[in-house]
């Protein structure tokens, strides 16, 4: 039998491209080095402590209450985001204390501290997710041009989940100077994108390196890591502690409360600054991401049991990515922090701050938020069993 199509093997297919924003696989010395990592187990990267990485209960009731009507409204602020109007001149200065944060929404922050410029997780792209035409896409503009926030000494990535670590980001970082400090693994990502390997800082869990007298140091974090349709778990996720001489802060990255924060905390803390990711969370999540109350009780357990320095809360108001009212995180941190004794910062997006002076307070959500029902209000009888924790939903999470 004859025909015009090449000749194939029974049973072999036409190749289809891997999309560029999938990234790269580990390979060579570094998938060997991925296997040699004592958090490398029974072929993935192993958690600190058990977390489930996929939604948990059913499928048909994780739709149910995603796509309940009222609840979606819910999920969006009721007008425009206020973004900060003068981020750039306000960059413009030094820092008074030495130490300043900007957060640029959702897990990004500019942290300018001891005379150097950290940017952790920056996500400046319309959507978190592989293609540009779908997936969640940001509630408000990003508060500046990426280059029009200055040289950076390094950008510092959590995990390779697409709101962490974000192709065109990426890409116009890479041609600039600045260094990458990531997890083992993602830098199989970021050379396949553009960034020379000399350029890398690639860690394992409590493994640091140095930018002048700045240490950068990857400590564990409960969560998963993957981009791509089968998920190999060859990434590792992190949370990280930057130290200067005079100030220390932690990113939280993404993760599920867990008690390595004590550690971390003992080790390293206290902290003038913590940013703490708590939005996102669901039952259907509870194990890899923190609800406001977990938030606080982690930064808590970073500052030796006791209120201490200021609390940035992170992962939240950007993109919609779970089935809570969009302002609760705000609401909820605030009453939660407040409950403690615990400072704790609420800027608009792109409004730079120092921890050491005077903290934006401002409930700015309230004028564009739908009524919450304030469920963290309730009381229970002594005794009683806790109520269930929220957990992060990341829809994104298994892609």
């Amino acid at each position: 039998m004859t025909g015009t199509g090449p000749d194939r093997s029974p049973g072999t297919r036409p190749r289809v491209p891997r999309p560029e924003s999938f990234g790269a696989e580990p390979a060579g010395e570094r998938l060997a080095r991925i296997r040699r990592s004592p958090n490398f187990r029974n072929g993935i990267f192993q958690n600190p402590e058990e977390a489930r990485r996929g939604p948990s209960g059913s499928a048909v009731a994780l739709a149910k209450v995603y796509f309940e009507k009222e609840g979606r409204a819910s999920r969006a602020p009721a007008g425009p985001i206020p973004v900060h109007p003068t981020t750039v001149a306000d960059l413009a200065r030094p820092p008074a204390t030495g130490l300043r944060l900007t957060w640029t929404g959702h897990s990004g922050v500019l942290a300018e501290i001891d005379g150097h410029r950290v940017l952790f997780d920056p996500v400046w792209g319309d959507r978190c997710s592989p293609f540009p035409f779908a997936g969640p896409k940001r509630l408000h503009p990003v508060p500046a041009p990426l280059a029009a926030l200055g040289p950076v000494d390094a950008v510092v990535i959590s995990h390779d989940h697409y709101d962490h670590l974000d192709l065109p980001t990426i890409k116009e970082l890479a041609t600039t100077d600045t260094l990458f400090a990531v997890p083992l693994g993602v830098g199989a990502h970021l050379e396949h994108w553009g960034v020379p390997a000399s350029r890398l800082r690639e860690l394992d869990w409590n493994e640091s390196t140095e930018i002048g007298d700045l240490r950068l140091t990857a400590t564990p974090a409960r969560h998963f890591c993957g981009r791509g349709l089968r998920n190999k778990q060859h990434t590792l996720w992190a949370s990280w502690v930057a130290e200067g001489p005079e100030h220390r802060v932690f990113h939280s990255g993404d993760t599920g409360y867990f008690s390595g924060f004590r550690d971390i905390g003992a080790d390293h803390g206290p902290f003038d600054a913590t940013m703490i990711q708590l939005g996102a969370y669901s039952e259907f999540w509870a194990d890899i991401h923190m609800t406001p109350a977990e938030g606080l009780r982690a930064h808590l357990d970073l500052q030796g049991g006791r209120p201490h320095g200021v609390l940035l809360p992170i992962h939240w108001g950007t993109f919609n990515l779970a089935p809570h009212p969009w302002a609760e995180p705000g609401e909820w941190a605030r009453d939660a922090a407040g409950e403690a004794g615990q400072a704790v910062a609420f800027p608009r997006p792109g409004e730079p701050f120092e921890p050491a002076g005077r903290l934006p307070s401002d409930p700015w959500w309230r004028g564009i938020s739908r009524p919450l029902v304030r469920p963290w209000r309730r009381t229970r009888p002594v005794g009683a069993a806790p109520e269930p924790r929220g957990g992060d939903l990341d829809l994104m999470g298994d892609r």
